[in-house]
């Protein structure tokens, strides 16, 4: 019978019910008033259960196998004599791990590789084993489910049975040869058809444990699927995976230097100030501390601005401003460690100025450096001198007479100013567009205007030069400043009134005994 039928059912039986109270209403008969009573309540009770049998029924057959999976889960199964090796479901993207590019070996038989951090750390068997694990606990949650219908199902059904029972008793009764109760036998003939519908219950009922069963026999497959694959070993396997990645992090550390491959397209920050100028944050502050410092012009100035964060420079004229003891001279300061170092106009003499205290803190001389655009950039601006930072601390890069005009690269203390080690190039200072230092290496441009490209390397640690070729956008056609911040390991530069940044690429040689 469908669930239709059922419920028109159960209407009429409601009817029914009103007809059989009002029956006998004119006769005071003791006994007869009470079997109405008692029948009226019973029958009313039969109704509500068979409504609640229908709505089982039909949540039943359209949502439990939606529950359990099998209207979209297909399992495969391996063909006869061949062992069942389920994968399950594989995750769409899996996540990017750590990398290792172009092996090679180098003439004296070392591995070189490079190495590529992923963005994700989690291991890329996580969102299998993740998706099991969801899995299995919502069949768990569903068996619940499943047991708690089972035992109202179950007391439903004794009750219904215990029904049956008194509906044939009553039955039994009712064929005395009573006049009186020939209309009352005349409706329980109509009640007949409810028996077909309570052995149909029964019949719903021994589904609901075959439910069960199939749902108990798909969590020991799941359960026997995650031991196939390690599941239980996820918490092994994961903290593998994160101790490989602390010592590849402490290898990145140790590896922080390597040869420059690479720069990125320049990267817009602002467009403000004149033709030249220059800017920087300080690659020794904490991580918090991400202040802008700001210098426009290459001469007769002295005011620094000092923006509180890069979105503040970015977005705000929001500045403090600092007044030096004396103008600057080109653009190749820098802030490192809570001062500025600048050339001072029209001298060869270096100032160490503390931005806490507002004082001179140290200066001191380059001798023999050429000033006052004697040996500056081909930009010409009385660059002169440049400073700046690396890995390995501060330089100065000037040329002398002594040298030919040639530049020359001098290691400098940042407390004292003095010069720690020199180092003489074959390349003219004057012929340079810019210049900066990485992890050492001193990397020259070809120009500042037009098509430029970063085309000399000279290595401090071995004292060697070669020409590369890496292209550097130009994208405002005029460079008047360049230099690298190792925490950011980024390019700063001032193009023609834009303060833009390049990303850079470096190289690294890992050895097997660092790892």
């Amino acid at each position: 019978m469908q669930p239709e039928n059922k419920l028109l059912t159960l209407s009429f039986l409601v009817l029914m019910g009103t007809e059989l109270t009002q029956v006998g209403q004119d006769k005071p008969v003791s006994a007869l008033g009470t079997r109405r009573a008692e029948m009226s309540v019973p029958l009313l009770k039969i109704g509500v259960v068979l409504s609640t049998m229908a709505m089982i029924t039909n949540w039943m057959s359209q949502t439990l196998p939606s529950l359990v999976g099998l209207n979209s889960t297909k399992l495969r199964v391996a063909p006869p004599g061949v062992p069942d090796r389920s994968i399950g479901v594989l995750p769409a993207n899996p996540e990017d791990s750590w990398q290792v590019y172009s092996s090679a070996q180098d003439s004296e038989g070392r591995c070189v590789c490079t190495v590529v951090a992923p963005q994700q750390t989690m291991c890329s068997r996580d969102a299998r084993t993740k998706q099991l694990r969801q899995l299995l606990e919502k069949v768990q949650n569903m068996t619940q489910s499943i047991q708690n219908l089972d035992q109202r199902t179950q007391k439903d059904l004794q009750y219904v049975q215990r029904m049956e029972v008194q509906l044939k008793g009553l039955e039994t009764k009712f064929k005395q040869p009573i006049l009186t109760f020939q209309a009352i036998k005349a409706k329980m003939e109509e009640l007949r058809p409810m028996i077909p519908v309570l052995e149909e219950y029964k019949a719903d009922a021994k589904l609901v444990m075959q439910f069960k069963e199939e749902v108990k026999n798909l969590t020991s497959v799941l359960s026997e699927l995650q031991e196939e694959i390690g599941a239980f070993d996820y918490e092994e396997l994961h903290s593998r995976v994160s101790n490989l990645e602390e010592r590849l992090r402490a290898c990145m550390q140790k590896l922080a230097c390597g040869k420059l491959t690479g720069i990125s397209d320049a990267i817009t920050i602002k467009t403000s100030g004149s033709r030249y100028g220059s800017w920087m944050t300080d690659p020794l502050a904490p991580d918090d501390d991400t202040r802008v410092w700001y210098m426009d012009g290459y001469h007769n100035n002295r005011f620094v601005r000092e923006y509180k964060s890069m979105a503040d420079f970015m977005y705000s004229d929001n500045f403090t401003s600092h007044r030096l003891p004396h103008p600057w001279s080109g653009t190749g300061q820098v802030v490192y460690n809570g001062s500025i170092y600048f050339n001072k106009f029209q001298s060869n003499t270096i100032i160490k100025f503390d931005f806490k205290t507002a004082t001179i803190s140290k200066s001191g001389q380059l001798d023999y450096a050429g000033y006052n655009n004697r040996y500056h950039y081909s930009w010409g601006g009385h660059s002169d001198i440049d400073l700046m930072v690396d890995e390995g601390g501060l330089w100065a890069v000037y040329a002398t007479n002594q040298n030919a005009g040639n530049i020359v690269i001098s290691k400098l203390n940042p407390a004292t100013l003095q010069v720690i080690k020199s180092y003489v190039t074959n390349h003219p200072k004057r012929s340079a567009g810019e210049a900066f230092m990485i992890c050492g290496t001193l990397y020259v441009t070809n120009g500042y205007s037009g098509g430029t490209k970063v085309y000399y390397a000279f290595n401090t640690n071995s004292s060697t030069y070669e020409y590369i070729d890496i292209p550097l956008q130009n994208k405002y056609s005029h460079i008047s400043m360049l230099d690298y911040n190792p925490r950011d390991r980024a390019l700063y530069a001032w193009n023609n009134g834009h303060q833009v940044l390049y990303n850079v690429t470096l190289f690294h040689v890992i050895r097997s005994e660092e790892l």
